[in-house]
């Protein structure tokens, strides 16, 4: 494998083994996919408690943005589900003391679930949906039989998404020639805990790419298994399949992932090409442009249902696609998509573009643009505004 794939171990089980299951009770049922719309779901509050009763648990408290510890923080590992919320709540406690404990105890778990749920939809806000279904699934379940409830979370939040998944197909009219993933912007020089946790083993735009070409279960299987540690046994009844296929479809799914672009890992060198490229594309330099991309450099461009979606390839095509747009380059800004530089392109308050980059060695192999307005519009880029 060359330098520009990730190493064979890459996707290798969590050391801690954080994400392998105990068993399960089965699913407490299928997600109502209309309740999981971004527009209808408040993503900082966890929802009321449906059963029939007039008592609702208690919210769990929102720590989204308190400072992580650094243990949270750490970019290198994927949020592991921590040890105390592998137990459900004793059989003999009040119900107000039941919920305020599985209340604690899911906000113990948050990251790591909010962690598998972006790497399912590609989808910040949806992730947000998928995790705020788990809640109200674990509240309508009795899990005083689970041995791990972090474990149990994972295979209902796995569930949820699947069903987020299969609905997004079934009602998009027709495919869409390039569809991007919901990417995760940052400024330069901040660092915000909560995006860093869910970025945690370099999760980038490449990669989600990737995993947006997946059919659900490919997707489901892959990213429990190889991500997440996640057995075959336990993903098969997930997806209505024996062990075996399941482990197929995992296979599949892992040789077109094999194939995805390694970043480079030294982000000053990842800086200096991105903005060679601003500075090019800013001067109409042809030949500067060409010079910081890879021969085979590919250009995706989502522009949503209204406005035309491409993929270009080659430098010179590329080149000359940045340079029919370079109107639009004193505009933009160097900002952090999904953990590696890129740029957020604001003119006159209205958002233009945002625009990921994989750098491998000294050149750019991929640039993924968005810029369909309606997604764009979702995303908080006040901070490029000025």
């Amino acid at each position: 494998m060359d330098d520009k794939n990730f190493p064979a171990d890459f996707f290798a089980p969590l050391p801690d083994g954080s994400g392998v299951l105990a068993d399960l009770p089965a699913d407490p049922g299928d997600v109502d996919p209309s309740r999981s719309s971004a527009r209808d779901a408040d993503p900082r509050r966890l929802p009321a408690n449906p059963s029939h009763t007039n008592e609702s648990p208690p919210a769990a408290p929102d720590t989204s943005r308190q400072q992580t510890n650094s243990r949270d923080s750490d970019p290198s590992r994927l949020p592991a589900n921590p040890s105390h919320a592998n137990e459900s709540p004793p059989a003999n406690l009040s119900d107000v003391d039941r919920s305020r404990l599985l209340a604690d105890r899911f906000e113990a778990d948050r990251g790591h679930l909010r962690a598998v749920a972006y790497r399912m939809l590609g989808s910040l806000t949806e992730a947000e949906d998928a995790v705020q279904e788990a809640w109200l699934r674990l509240n309508r379940s009795d899990t005083t039989a689970v041995d791990n409830l972090g474990g149990w979370l994972t295979t209902v939040v796995g569930r949820v998404c699947l069903d987020m998944l299969r609905t997004r197909k079934s009602r998009r009219e027709a495919p869409l020639d390039t569809s991007l993933p919901e990417p995760i912007v940052g400024q330069v020089d901040t660092i915000d805990p909560e995006h860093q946790a869910v970025l945690a083993d370099s999760v980038g735009l490449a990669l989600l790419v990737v995993l947006e070409t997946l059919g659900p279960a490919e997707r489901l299987a892959f990213v429990l298994h190889d991500m997440f540690g996640v057995s075959f046994d336990e993903i098969a009844p997930i997806v209505g399949r024996t062990p075996a296929a399941a482990r197929q479809l995992a296979s599949r799914a892992r040789r077109r992932v094999q194939g995805t672009p390694a970043p480079e890992a030294d982000l000053g060198r990842q800086r200096a090409v991105v903005e060679a490229f601003m500075a090019a594309s800013r001067g109409g330099d042809f030949d500067a442009l060409v010079a910081v991309l890879d021969p085979d450099v590919v250009l995706r461009v989502d522009g949503g249902l209204l406005a035309p979606s491409k993929v270009v390839t080659g430098a010179a095509n590329v080149a000359g696609n940045a340079l029919m747009f370079s109107h639009y380059a004193p505009f933009a800004r160097l900002a952090m998509v999904n953990g590696a530089f890129g740029t957020v392109t604001v003119r006159d308050g209205q958002p233009i573009s945002v625009m990921g980059f994989t750098v491998v060695g000294a050149r750019i192999v991929e640039i993924d643009i968005l810029s369909d307005p309606e997604r764009l519009g979702l995303l908080d880029l006040t901070a490029f505004s000025g």
